[in-house]
């Protein structure tokens, strides 16, 4: 029994030291821990506003000044709690992290926030306001020292006024010219982002499937073996493009943002233009006149997407609107005509 309970011991120190972290609950902390939590998170926090800052300092300098104000903001929290700890408790702190409290404040590493959209970074940073304040509100409570417990409650409530605070803070640094810059490289990262490679799919699926999908409904005059070639065309374009995109450029130049962000969107993108004309071949081979009437329903289709395609090109990449349509409805209309004669030869 000795024995068995010696080898229990030891397979529980292993699984320690093999990383399974065994986290302390809130309500087991100290004073003495809470205050080097907080420290440590304030710390945290600090970094985190400073990289936003770092990464928002080329595309959108204004709200770059924005947050590195409130990374300075959160060191001058971190200096009142050190204060006040090193008056009760000394000098030293204990070695206790945020990732060893159970249900503590979790941040997201900052290597998942780069080169994120501007209003997502701000959702992340009302998130970590609104999560220290309830940790400040929380820690409050437990305390004894009244001066602790009084410092607490004043970050709280800092903490819930933080916001606000960032807001008058935009007033006061972007003026109605830094904003309306910012706004311009929102809407042209936008583009670059989750308009061009959504076009390109788009553009790719809708047109070139029109050919084999149509040469496969000609030849066979029946809709299933039609549909199967225009579903199997358009997966394939999908995958293609999709791969195409994601590895023609990771962004870190070109700001263009996560290439399998764009990958997956042109892969989308790519085949639900194919998928468009697709769908009206599922009518079934048993109804009369069933090979026309998808037929017919398809070339309505085609018509909408290629004239969608023109006005997308028009209205969000600065191409003349009947350029756009003789580039994309002409280009069409000749790659569907292809693909009917092939099909009836």
């Amino acid at each position: 029994m000795t024995a068995g309970r010696a080898g229990s011991r030891d397979i529980r120190i292993i699984l320690n030291c093999n990383g399974i972290q065994q986290m302390k609950a809130f309500a087991d902390l100290t004073e003495r821990e809470i205050l080097a939590v907080a420290i440590a998170g304030e710390e945290e926090d600090s970094r985190i506003y400073l990289a936003f800052a770092e990464d928002l300092a080329e595309r959108y300098p204004d709200s770059a000044q924005v947050f590195t104000e409130m990374a300075q903001q959160e060191k001058g929290h971190r200096h009142m709690l050190l204060r006040i700890y090193e008056e009760r408790f000394g000098p030293d702190l204990p070695p206790i992290r945020r990732a060893d409290v159970k249900g503590f404040i979790k941040r997201r590493p900052i290597w998942l926030t780069r080169n994120l959209p501007l209003e997502r970074i701000r959702k992340e940073a009302e998130t970590m306001e609104f999560e220290a304040q309830r940790f400040y509100e929380r820690a409050a409570e437990r305390a004894t020292d009244v001066g602790i417990r009084k410092l607490l409650t004043d970050l709280a409530e800092f903490e819930q006024r933080h916001e606000q605070r960032a807001a008058q803070l935009s007033d006061k640094i972007l003026t109605p010219d830094a904003r309306s810059a910012e706004d311009h490289t929102a809407r042209r990262m936008f583009v670059l982002q989750y308009v061009q490679p959504g076009l390109a799919g788009l553009m790719d699926g809708s047109v070139s499937t029109l050919a084999p999908l149509f040469a496969a409904a000609f030849a066979t005059h029946q809709n299933w073996p039609t549909f199967l070639v225009g579903l199997a065309a358009s997966i394939g374009a999908g995958i293609s493009m999709g791969f195409a995109e994601a590895l023609s450029d990771d962004g870190s130049m070109t700001g263009r943002g996560s290439p399998w962000l764009r990958g997956g969107i042109c892969g989308l993108m790519t085949t639900i233009g194919g998928l468009g004309h697709t769908l009206p071949y599922l009518v079934p081979d048993s109804w009369a006149n069933a090979f026309w009437i998808a037929t017919a329903i398809a070339g309505v289709v085609v018509f909408v997407e290629l004239w969608a395609i023109a006005y997308i090109r028009a209205r969000y990449m600065d191409t003349p609107f009947l350029q756009a349509v003789f580039q994309i409805v002409l280009g069409g209309v000749i790659v569907l005509a292809v693909g009917i004669l092939i099909g009836g030869a």
